[in-house]
């Protein structure tokens, strides 16, 4: 399969259909081939493609969208941090006009081979930097059958991630306020003590998003800080409709307006085992509520009994899914 784009024939392909790198000018084709194939309760809007498609710091992505006769019937975009592992299969549809002809195995073959020109060593669909959902929703049914014909799988210890998602309008605080701890908004001059301590304490993924978002430009208030004794050990990252991050990322559509999201958040070792990872949550969602927001989405978690405590409940699900590009040892 040429990575360059080309003509492309899987065994199941009924006529040799077109791959085209995909540009910002097949946004538009993206939406409509989305709209078409995807469940309702998960729609792209202009914004968030964009905002997805933007390449975080030593990011590529790269698509593809498959055309016959100048007629779009699908794509797929694909993700990567060169030399690093995994690579991320972040969106890819076909139209149901076009389905079961082999179009999007065509798809998966190219960006499969792209991802193992990078450097990647194991797929992961979805999940990436700037992800449109954690895995496979399992709304998608069909699409996850696709993926485990073609050799992709969960771990057995964590198959599943959740949104969980409720009300906010009436929330009453369930903690009382630590006298020693409290949750605040961060202000400009406080970014450097969030990475400080992101840096000690949560050095990956969470770090790097960080430090993204502080470059973008992020409004500072949309990181809480928890202080206990005058140091920060803690941090919660909200969204809000007026976020540099689109709330859409989160699919709150089904929920009532307005708005929010909050995590990824977590506290330092040092301070576990004083019941303010619970303090952390409740302020978080208090936050939220005096912000006005009613429907409030906790995305990409498998905590859901912890999240129940807090009137909580599953809104979405998702298959973790991994494919290795290695021969097993």
């Amino acid at each position: 399969m040429a990575t360059d784009g080309g003509f492309a024939r899987h065994p199941a392909m009924k006529a040799a259909v077109m791959l085209i790198p995909l540009t910002p000018s097949d946004w538009e084709d993206v939406l409509e081939i989305w709209r078409a194939a995807a469940h309702p309760h998960f729609p792209i809007s202009p914004r968030l493609l964009g905002y997805n498609l933007a390449p975080c710091s030593g990011e590529i992505i790269e698509g593809r969208l498959a055309a016959l006769n100048g007629q779009p019937l699908g794509f797929i975009i694909a993700c990567a941090l060169p030399s690093q592992s995994p690579g991320w299969v972040s969106l890819h549809a076909v139209h149901p006009s076009a389905q079961r002809q082999g179009i999007g195995s065509a798809l998966l073959d190219w960006a499969e081979a792209w991802l193992a020109e990078q450097g990647c060593q194991r797929i992961r669909i979805g999940g990436n930097l700037r992800p449109f959902a954690p895995g496979m929703p399992d709304a998608m049914d069909s699409s996850l059958a696709f993926y485990q014909k073609r050799g992709y799988a969960g771990p057995p210890t964590q198959p599943c991630e959740y949104d969980v998602a409720r009300s906010l309008s009436a929330y009453q605080p369930l903690y009382p306020k630590p006298p020693q701890a409290e949750l605040l908004p961060m202000q400009g001059e406080q970014e450097a003590l969030l990475l400080e301590f992101l840096e000690r304490e949560y050095p990956g993924r969470w770090a790097f998003e960080a430090r993204q978002f502080i470059r973008d430009g992020g409004r500072p208030s949309d990181f809480l800080l928890l202080w206990v004794n005058r140091s920060v050990q803690g941090f919660c990252r909200i969204t809000l409709e007026d976020s540099e991050r689109p709330i859409e990322r989160f699919y709150p559509q089904r929920l009532p307006r307005p708005w929010g999201q909050f995590g990824p958040l977590g506290i330092s070792k040092s301070v576990r085992g004083q019941g303010l990872g619970g303090y952390l949550i409740d302020a978080a969602a208090a936050h939220l509520h005096t912000l006005g927001v009613n429907g409030c989405v906790i995305d990409w978690t498998s905590l859901v009994d912890l999240y129940a405590k807090f009137g909580f409940a599953p809104y979405n699900r998702y298959f973790n899914l991994f494919k290795s590009l290695t021969p097993a040892d």
